[in-house]
């Protein structure tokens, strides 16, 4: 699984530089932040969307492979309960930080975007190799 869910983890820092560049550089959103009244301002380039998608996809990823070999069947269930929460603790950031309207909604699609990706996909990967998609269960009756 391992090009799978590198391809996983590549898609989502395509699909959160995709909308920074919706946002910033089409839009004109002005992606800046500050953390504290008398903080400084920082403008999050592009540079800083991809490393720390990057580094957030991985860290997924090195979680997911330590709960498969430890929490058995469950593992995934684990995981996306996780980063679920991890993703929404990730956009309180921009709610706080963001210095505009627009520089929030921004940030909050870039975040929403970027964990979507992780979440739908890191499970069971993507391309060459991957698993085949998983059904929901059918009800009795």
């Amino acid at each position: 699984m391992l090009l799978p869910r590198a391809l996983v983890v590549l898609a989502a820092v395509a699909g959160a530089v995709l909308a920074w560049v919706v946002a910033d550089p089409l839009l004109k959103a002005d992606l800046d932040v500050r953390f504290g009244d008398s903080g400084p301002v920082d403008h999050i380039g592009a540079r800083a969307v991809a490393v720390t998608t990057l580094a957030g996809g991985l860290l997924g990823w090195a979680l997911l492979e330590v709960l498969e070999r430890r929490a058995g069947p469950r593992a995934q269930d684990v995981w996306v309960a996780v980063a679920v929460l991890a993703m929404l603790l990730s956009l309180l950031g921009p709610m706080v930080g963001g210095l505009t309207i627009s520089a929030t909604v921004g940030l909050l699609a870039i975040h929403i975007v970027a964990g979507g990706i992780l979440i739908a996909l890191l499970p069971r990967g993507i391309g060459p190799g991957s698993g085949p998609a998983q059904s929901l269960p059918r009800r009795a009756g």
